[in-house]
């Protein structure tokens, strides 16, 4: 029997009390801020978002604080222990720290949080408002049982950020290696993008014309793939009909660029495809596919990506001047030394980023035993009065 278990059948074997959480807490709303206080600031400013919106040079919290936003990505809740303002949004903390642990009450809260985003509300930004979340119910074990479940999901939490930790160092390493292998002396021939690859921009097909978005096969890439699912992609979040490519799809194992708005991200499309606008597509002309790997190049573009960051137009809209991208110039080591760059970058792409292996599948194991186990252990039975 664990000591969490044996908490319990102490404590409260006939089951805990629930009650509203406007019955223990007590609700505090945020402040305006002015722009003489965001100067040389370090204290984070808690709005609208998931993160600080900007810092600020004075605090009206201090100590362990829960935070749930009112606007924005209205009902996240978040917890600190450190100095902070708190804008828009609001704070809760228990009226007694001897009847209720507020971290308890943080991970309660963190799995009611789907619960909490369904209390938005209004129209044009909508609100989460204290009010409403002052009605959830929240089961009240013993204050010993409260602190046994936070030291058992502050572990699991350490974990989860020490695995985190790790795999932000194998990034910059992984980054740092393939900056290292990328670079070339005078010796190696470079070509420009002109010379080496088809060019051709992505497009929206026509919106009024259903025949083009019903029953479609063709993957159409927007960013939001890339954001969502990654650079190597075999399929988008949205599909179009053979008819909107107008029978000539761009071919699988083509990268595209963006050049305009989202400025500096690419991805490795691997079958048959249609991109919108804000991309450009490259496809590997046929003299050159022998002498060319489509990988290598792939790997290249975090060079160029950074390139097109560095020279953007700016006018009516963010864009890349077109003319120089086409003269832009990559190295072409031979064939095997591009093989055998792509083999080394690709162990450290798949421990850095592959969900299905390396760290970043052992975090999203921890993750999911973490809120596993958070939703049993705030699981108890009711006592009867």
């Amino acid at each position: 029997m664990s000591k969490l278990d044996e908490l319990i059948a102490e404590l409260c074997p006939n089951g805990v009390e629930y009650v509203k959480l406007k019955e223990i807490c007590e609700f505090k709303r945020g402040d305006s801020i002015t722009k003489k206080d965001l100067i040389d600031g370090d204290i984070p400013v808690i709005a609208g978002g998931q993160k600080p919106a900007y810092y600020c040079n004075i605090s009206n919290r201090t100590g362990e604080t829960i935070v749930i936003s009112s606007s924005g990505a209205a009902g996240y809740v978040s917890y600190w222990d450190k100095p902070i303002f708190v804008s828009d949004a609001f704070t809760i903390k228990p009226k007694s720290e001897d009847v209720l642990n507020i971290k308890y009450l943080f991970y309660y809260l963190k799995n009611v949080q789907i619960q909490i985003y369904s209390f938005k509300k209004g129209g044009g930004v909508p609100h989460v408002y204290s009010k409403d979340v002052g009605t959830l119910i929240i089961p009240l074990p013993p204050l010993p049982v409260q602190q046994e479940i936070v030291r058992i999901l502050d572990n699991f939490t350490e974990l989860t950020a020490e695995l985190t930790a790790e795999l932000t160092a194998r990034k910059k390493q992984y980054e740092y290696y393939r900056d290292k292998l990328l670079t070339f002396g005078d010796e190696v021939q470079r070509s420009t993008l002109e010379k080496l690859f088809n060019i051709r921009n992505g497009y929206t097909p026509y919106k009024a014309n259903a025949e083009y978005w019903e029953n479609g096969t063709i993957p159409w890439f927007r960013m939001e793939d890339i954001r969502e699912n990654g650079r190597i992609l075999s399929d988008a979040l949205q599909r179009v009909s053979i008819k909107a490519a107008k029978g000539f799809p761009f071919a699988a194992n083509s990268v595209i660029v963006s050049t305009s708005a989202t400025i500096g991200e690419h991805a490795l499309i691997t079958r048959e495809f249609l991109a919108n606008q804000r991309f450009t597509v490259l496809t590997v002309k046929k003299e050159y596919e022998k002498s060319l790997n489509i990988k290598y190049f792939y790997y290249y573009c975090f060079i160029l990506d950074e390139w097109c960051k560095d020279n953007v137009t700016v006018g009516h809209f963010a864009s890349i001047d077109m003319g120089k991208f086409k003269r832009f110039k990559i190295p072409l080591p031979p064939l095997k030394e591009q093989e055998r760059i792509v083999a080394i970058l690709d162990r450290f792409d798949a421990l850095c980023n592959d969900l299905t292996s390396g760290l970043p599948a052992e975090i999203e194991a921890r993750k999911k035993q973490y809120e596993y186990y958070r939703d049993k252990l705030l699981t108890f039975k009711e006592v009867k009065a």
